[in-house]
């Protein structure tokens, strides 16, 4: 049950992704300003440049990830969440809702009475 709760739909996962990707970017442009704060001269300012053009390729990359999930948004279907009734967004056959994050699937041949998480069972 508990493994349910790290699960989420795949618009946030994407969302998540992109997130991830911009905070690491920026700590890695700090990490890399440390060459030119301390003064640690020619070899400062290479190090400063590499860290900030990979800082600047993980918010790019990012921006690519948010732009993607934003496309998928909008051609998404949007479905009522038979578990707590709020409208939410489907990508593909199965989905987890984005608010209680309950399985879900518009394919009759994959819908089940139980459950379709394996770790649940």
């Amino acid at each position: 049950m508990i493994w349910m709760l790290l699960k989420s739909s795949k618009v946030n996962e994407f969302r998540l992704w992109g997130l991830f990707l911009t905070m690491f970017g920026l700590l890695i442009m700090i990490v890399g300003m440390a060459g030119i704060v301390f003064d640690w001269g020619t070899v400062g300012r290479i190090v400063a440049g590499i860290f900030l053009i990979l800082g600047l390729l993980s918010v790019f990359t990012s921006m690519g990830i948010y732009f993607w999930a934003g496309m998928l948004s909008t051609s998404a279907v949007v479905i009522d969440c038979p578990e707590c009734g709020k409208p939410t967004k489907m990508i593909g056959k199965t989905d987890r809702c984005m608010f209680c994050k309950t399985i879900l699937t518009l394919d009759p041949t994959l819908a089940n009475t139980e459950t379709t998480d394996p770790v649940a069972k």
